[in-house]
């Protein structure tokens, strides 16, 4: 398979053009991932454009495509929205990882009641980190759409939500599996995964998601980390609604 970069100069190519490659994305091609003059490549703008292409040049601080090719392809619908929580060390970094490589369409960092995490003060520099691990993984996925990162998110918030999207709540003791309720979820709607911190969800916060219209699911009968449930949970949708 032909490796994938990404540029926002993509977005505009079209078959003959050449697209150059700069800075951080060309050092990575050159002298990273070793690309050679007349290998094939792929390129994308990260929303939905898809270009093959030839390397006609490569140095460490430009590579130059010429462009053979050019497809636009739609986003994937119902979108995957994962409502992943703050959680200490890089664990909430390792879901974001996992999901988007897994398809993921969108990201909602949530600060609940019991996240040991808080970013408070320093929201901006926790999405600017979550964004370069989302752009990062959707590229070693080759995937066409890069999924967003949202702002940060509390309670209030996802319980807004409940109006508006399907919202599936992954809590170990709930009666349900996620496997029996995707099926009724392909309204189109977003579907938001909503998975909690290492000490769990707290009572009030599920009563509240519960009320404004969330269900309660669980994927089987073991308790997976913060880290692993939100990345399990796309499979599982991923599969269902014919993704995979």
């Amino acid at each position: 398979m032909a490796l994938h970069f990404v540029t926002d100069d993509a977005g505009s190519a079209r078959p003959g053009d050449t697209v150059e490659l700069t800075g951080a994305e060309a050092h990575h091609a050159s002298a990273v991932r070793r690309v050679r003059v007349d290998e094939a490549v792929t390129l994308g703008d990260g929303r939905g454009v898809w270009l093959s292409g030839i390397v006609t040049a490569a140095t460490p601080k430009q590579v130059d495509v010429r462009v053979t090719g050019r497809d636009e392809l739609p986003a994937p619908t119902p979108r995957f929205v994962l409502v992943q929580a703050l959680a200490k060390g890089d664990r909430d970094e390792l879901a974001v990882q996992a999901a988007t490589e897994l398809g993921v369409d969108a990201i909602v960092p949530w600060q609940a009641a019991r996240s040991v995490s808080r970013w408070d003060s320093k929201a901006e520099k926790g999405l600017a980190r979550w964004r370069a691990i989302v752009r990062e993984a959707a590229k070693q996925a080759h995937r066409a759409w890069i999924p967003e990162v949202r702002a940060v998110a509390r309670t209030a918030d996802l319980v807004e939500a409940g109006g508006t999207a399907v919202i599936l709540v992954l809590e170990p003791s709930a009666s349900a599996r996620l496997t029996e309720v995707t099926a009724e979820a392909s309204d189109g709607r977003e579907v938001l995964l909503v998975v909690g911190p290492e000490g769990g969800i707290a009572p009030e916060e599920l009563s509240a998601l519960v009320a404004a219209g969330a269900r309660l699911v669980r994927l089987g009968d073991t308790v997976l980390r913060t880290s692993t449930a939100g990345a399990a949970a796309i499979s599982v949708l991923s599969a269902a609604y014919g993704r995979w």
